[in-house]
């Protein structure tokens, strides 16, 4: 039964058959975000349950004289150690990892600003997000506003955050999403303006600068040259 065991935990579902023997396996893993998820595995024996691993103990258990002595020599470091692998697959069948978009749009007509940049989280499940904006690495508050996570279909949500923004070559704007499925924030720089509406943007900021400085050295010429003056 030994063999049949390791037989069985490498497929998903199998059987065995000697003079009308059979065993099986049964694999589970459950949970609502890869912080609770919990992985099973149970071994039964001519309809009897042989073996079970449950990942909240750790370790396999026996549940008849046969299945305890088999516990005990696959209660070992190189089987726990196996087990801790599937319970990392098992966290990220259960979660699914944010598919995130940066774009540029025109801003409202009542808006300060002249444009709106969206920060777009596709495809991630659970629900459960945080999409936060930066502004050369510091949080920003105000101006932002945000849609709740929407369900896509199939069990998979999306998000959508906006940043009404005076664009400038100076400034570092990204976009922060923190989810179950990720280990740490994952940062997106914005970058998605196309190069030559940035350049667009800065150049026509550069020209009015340099023509208030032309209007102000002319204002000036002129009053210099009045008689009087």
């Amino acid at each position: 039964i030994i063999h049949l065991y390791l037989f069985l935990r490498y497929t998903l579902f199998s059987f065995y058959v000697t003079d009308a023997q059979f065993g099986y396996g049964q694999f589970q893993c459950q949970g609502m975000s890869s912080d609770d998820a919990l992985l099973t595995e149970k071994i039964y024996y001519n309809k009897m349950l042989y073996l079970q691993y449950n990942s909240s103990g750790g370790k396999i258990i026996g549940y008849t004289k046969t299945g305890r002595a088999i516990a005990d020599i696959l209660n070992r470091d190189v089987f726990l150690k196996d087990q801790k692998k599937h319970l990392q697959h098992c966290k990220r069948w259960i979660t699914l990892e944010p598919k995130v978009r940066l774009r540029l749009t025109k801003a409202p007509a009542d808006s300060e600003h002249p444009a709106t940049l969206v920060c777009s989280v596709y495809n991630f499940y659970p629900k459960d997000i945080l999409v936060t904006w930066l502004k050369n690495g510091e949080k920003v508050t105000s101006e932002v506003t945000s849609t709740e996570s929407l369900p896509s279909g199939n069990w998979l949500y999306q998000r959508h955050s906006y940043l009404e923004y005076t664009p400038t070559h100076w400034d570092k704007i990204s976009c922060m999403v923190e989810h179950p499925s990720l280990e740490k924030a994952r940062i997106y720089d914005w970058e998605a303006m196309p190069e030559f509406v940035r350049n667009k943007i800065i150049l026509g900021t550069l020209g009015l600068i340099v023509g208030v400085v032309s209007s102000s050295a002319g204002l000036i010429y002129y009053r210099s040259n009045v008689p009087g003056k």
